[in-house]
C-alpha cells in the first residue's frame, strides 16, 4: 500500500508537539514537526492554562506539517492530559480563564462533596478514584466561587475537545477523557445525571459523548486556509493521553489482564486492561479508578505522583544555581546510597509544593529518616519510592482482578529512565518491558489509521507497534534488599 500520513497534536503538562505518523501498511514511523512549551500560568494568585497561546502554536505546527507533507495527510486528532475543561456560553465564548488542575481552589472540596452525596455513591456511579483535581470537584469549586458564570454555561468541553472545536467546530466530548471527570456513569457510559442533579450542577452544559475513532468533521475554512491543509478530516483519537498510550502498549495479550502497564511521565498511571469497570467495595477502599479505553474497555488503574517529584527537584536545584540535566541526575542517583530515605509519593504535600526538596526533607524529618543531603540522594529517594509504590499498586490490581500479573510494560517518556525501570523490576519482582517512548503519539495516529480502515483492531494496533518500535527488558534482581525496603515503605504508607 502507499504510505498514509496521520497528524497528531499531543499536549502534555510540560510541552506540546505536532507530529506525523507515517504508516506503510506494516510499520509506523513518527516525525516531529513542531514542539512548544506548556505549563501553568500564574494569574492573580491562581493557576491557569494559556489555551489561546497553545492554539496559536498548534496552528503553527499544522502549517509546518503542510510544508513538509503537503496534502498527503489523511486526518488530524488531539490528545491531552485529563480532568481540565472549559465552559462556553451559547455564543461559544469562553467563560473565564481556563483553570489548571493544580490550582488550590479545590482544597477541601472532596469533604464538601461528600456532605451532599456519599463517597460510596459517587464511586458506585462513576468508578473513579477520589482526587481533588478531578473535574467534578473543579466544577463544584466554580459553582461555589462563580455561580453566575456557571449559570451561563451552555457547554462543557474537556481540553482536547476544545481544540477539536477550534479545528472543526465539533461540540462533543470523547469517551476516554470523559471518564476522567468523575461525572460519567461507568455502567451506562453516559453522564451521571442523577448524581449531577444532587450536586445541583446544571445539566444543559454536558454534550454528547463519542467513541475513539469518531470522525468530527473537516477543518474550519480559516484553519484550512492558514495551515494550507485544506478541508482535512478531524478524528477523535483516544483524547486522554493515557488512553492513547495504553492503546500502543506492545503486548500480544490484548483481552487478558495478566499484564500491567505504567504510563510513565509527570504522572505514573499504573493499571490493567479490563472489559468492565470494577465497582466493588474493595476497589472503593483501594481508591482505584476506572478510565475508558479503546473498544469499550476500561483501564483499571491508579494515579501515582510520578516523575513530577524529580522534575520539581530539578527546578529546586536550578533555583539554587545548579543546572543539572536529567541524565546526570539519574547517574547521581545511581551512585547514591540505596534505601537511605523513602517517602510515599502520593502524599498531598507533594502535589504542588513551592520547593519539592524542602517537601521531601520535611517528610523525612516527620518519619524519622535521614534527610537527603545531595542532589543524587533526593532523586534516588524519589525513584526508589516510586518503584515501591508501583509494588503496592500492583498488589491491589492483582487482588481486584484475581489475575496474577506476569509482566509490566512501561511506556511514555519515563520509559527512557533505565534506573527507574530496573528499580521497578526489582521492587515488583516482575520483568519490565520498557517502550515505546512515544506511546501516546503512536496511539493517537494508529487510532486514526483504524478509523480510516487501514487497521482493523486494537490487537493489530499493538502488533504494528511491536513491529515498529525497539523495546528493552529489565529482569528483577536484588530481591532481598528490596523486600526489606518494602517492609519499611509499607509502614510509612500507613
Amino acid at each position: 500500500m502507499a504510505q498514509q500520513t496521520y497528524l497528531a497534536v499531543d499536549l502534555g503538562a510540560e510541552s506540546g508537539r505536532v507530529m506525523a505518523g507515517n504508516y506503510d501498511g506494516s510499520r509506523i514511523t513518527l516525525e516531529q514537526f513542531h514542539r512548544f512549551p506548556n505549563g501553568p500560568v500564574q494569574l492573580g494568585g491562581t493557576l491557569r492554562w494559556n489555551l489561546v497561546g497553545l492554539w496559536s502554536e498548534i496552528q503553527n505546527g499544522l502549517r509546518e506539517a503542510h510544508s513538509r507533507v503537503g496534502n498527503a495527510a489523511v486526518s488530524v486528532g488531539v490528545d491531552t492530559w485529563g480532568v481540565d475543561f472549559v465552559l462556553m456560553n451559547k455564543h461559544d465564548e469562553l467563560l473565564g480563564q481556563p483553570w489548571n488542575y493544580r490550582d488550590n481552589r479545590t482544597e477541601g472540596m472532596l469533604q464538601k462533596a461528600f456532605q451532599r452525596v456519599p463517597r460510596a455513591e459517587i464511586f458506585a456511579q462513576t468508578g473513579l478514584q477520589f482526587m481533588q483535581i478531578n473535574s467534578l470537584y473543579q466544577l463544584l469549586a466554580m459553582c461555589q466561587r462563580d455561580p453566575e458564570l456557571v449559570s451561563q454555561a451552555a457547554r462543557l468541553l474537556l481540553i482536547p475537545d476544545f481544540f477539536h472545536w477550534c479545528l472543526c467546530g465539533s461540540r462533543v466530548v470523547e469517551f476516554t477523557n470523559a471518564t476522567t471527570t468523575q461525572m460519567l456513569n461507568a455502567t451506562t457510559r453516559n453522564w451521571a445525571t442523577d448524581m449531577l442533579r444532587k450536586f445541583e450542577i446544571p445539566l444543559q452544559m454536558f454534550p454528547e459523548i463519542v467513541n475513539p475513532g469518531t470522525s468530527l468533521g473537516t477543518l474550519r475554512k480559516e484553519v484550512a486556509d492558514f495551515t494550507g491543509l485544506g478541508r482535512l478530516q478531524v478524528v477523535a483519537p483516544a483524547t486522554h493521553d493515557t488512553g492513547a498510550a495504553v492503546a500502543a502498549v506492545p503486548t500480544a495479550n490484548t483481552g487478558r489482564a495478566d499484564w500491567a502497564y505504567i504510563s510513565s511521565g509527570t504522572w505514573s498511571l499504573m493499571g490493567v486492561e479490563v472489559q468492565e469497570a470494577v465497582l466493588t467495595q474493595k476497589a472503593l477502599e483501594r481508591n482505584v479508578t476506572n478510565e475508558g479505553g479503546i473498544d469499550g474497555t476500561y483501564r483499571l488503574l491508579k494515579n501515582i505522583m510520578g516523575l513530577w517529584l524529580v522534575q520539581r527537584c530539578k527546578v529546586a536545584f536550578e533555583a539554587r544555581g545548579k543546572s543539572i540535566d536529567y541524565s546526570t541526575l539519574t547517574q547521581m542517583a545511581a551512585d547514591a546510597p540505596a534505601f537511605r530515605s523513602l517517602v510515599d509519593p502520593d502524599r498531598a504535600e507533594f502535589l504542588g509544593p513551592p520547593d519539592m526538596t524542602e517537601a521531601i526533607a520535611a517528610e523525612c524529618r516527620r518519619t524519622g529518616q535521614p534527610v537527603p543531603e545531595t542532589e543524587g540522594q533526593f532523586v534516588r529517594c524519589a525513584l526508589e519510592s516510586l518503584a515501591l509504590k508501583y509494588r503496592m499498586v500492583l498488589g491491589w490490581l492483582e487482588e481486584l482482578t484475581g489475575t496474577p500479573v506476569q509482566v509490566i510494560h512501561v511506556v511514555g517518556g519515563g520509559s527512557r529512565n533505565a534506573l527507574l525501570n530496573q528499580f521497578t523490576a526489582d521492587a515488583c519482582g516482575k520483568p519490565v518491558i520498557a517502550g515505546p517512548v512515544e506511546a501516546t503519539a503512536l496511539g493517537n495516529v494508529l487510532i486514526q489509521a483504524r478509523a480510516s480502515g487501514e487497521i482493523s483492531s486494537l490487537a493489530e494496533i499493538r502488533e504494528v507497534v511491536r513491529r515498529s518500535e525497539s523495546i528493552s527488558e529489565h529482569l528483577p534482581s536484588n530481591s532481598s534488599a528490596w523486600n526489606d525496603a518494602w517492609l519499611r515503605f509499607r509502614e510509612l504508607c500507613r
